[in-house]
């Protein structure tokens, strides 16, 4: 059995009162159940990305205004979560976008929480899986939206098919309507751009849920080339 994420059960979710022989919820209750429904989502941190920190390149190359807003989101993470906010980080490629994402995700998996990451293709492609097999979309759908942080990069990267835009905006909507946390990353930065690629209701959810986080400059993969 897992302990307890908050240190109070013995990991069981529920608490027992001798005195009145009674059992009760345990404060862990809502995140046990939130990971027994995101179970085979679990986010696994690419080696790429294992010893990124706030400290190391290429965050201490980006923006530092980005990194202190992200280091505030990570530093309160446990409340942000609980609050259903997330982080939206756009801009062009090479800017550090995935980094900073993959730091929140480290921060929710470090602090107990259940997180789940992909790109938007692998996510579809998840999804496709579950249709060919002959599996459950709603069950896939209900554990994309039970896990307390989901990671999402690349997002306007897929082609626009009506199948793809419906799915993107299922995932999002029950996330909006559940209060669940979601990081995202995205190359476009125009609004009006976004809006024609994964259509505007979408972006609409988005905005409300996440601080948008600009990250400009250039692509830091050719400072490592250079080095």
């Amino acid at each position: 059995m897992s302990p307890c994420p908050l240190g109070i059960c013995d990991g069981s979710g529920f608490l027992y009162d001798e005195s009145t022989n009674t059992a009760y919820d345990c404060r862990c209750r809502p995140q046990l159940k939130a990971r027994a429904k995101a179970r085979g989502l679990s986010a696994v941190i690419p080696d790429r990305y294992r010893d990124v920190a706030f400290d190391r390149f290429p965050v201490t190359e980006i923006d530092r205004e980005i990194v202190r807003a992200t280091k505030r989101f990570v530093d309160h993470i446990e409340e942000r979560l609980d609050q259903g906010r997330g982080l939206w980080f756009m801009g062009p490629v090479g800017t550090g976008k995935t980094t900073l994402a993959m730091l929140v995700t480290k921060a929710a998996l470090d602090a107990g929480r259940s997180a789940a990451r992909f790109s938007l293709p692998g996510l579809l492609h998840q999804i496709r899986k579950t249709f060919d097999a002959g599996g459950s979309h709603t069950d896939l759908l209900e554990r994309l939206v039970a896990v307390d942080l989901l990671h999402i990069d690349d997002i306007g990267a897929e082609q626009t098919t009506p199948w793809v835009l419906e799915e993107l905006y299922s995932i999002v909507n029950a996330r909006y309507e559940e209060r669940r946390s979601i990081v995202i990353t995205t190359n476009i930065l125009d609004r009006g751009t976004l809006c024609e690629q994964i259509t505007e209701r979408t972006v609409s959810r988005l905005t409300e849920m996440c601080d948008e986080l600009p990250l400009l400059g250039h692509d830091h993969r050719l400072d490592v080339r250079v080095a």
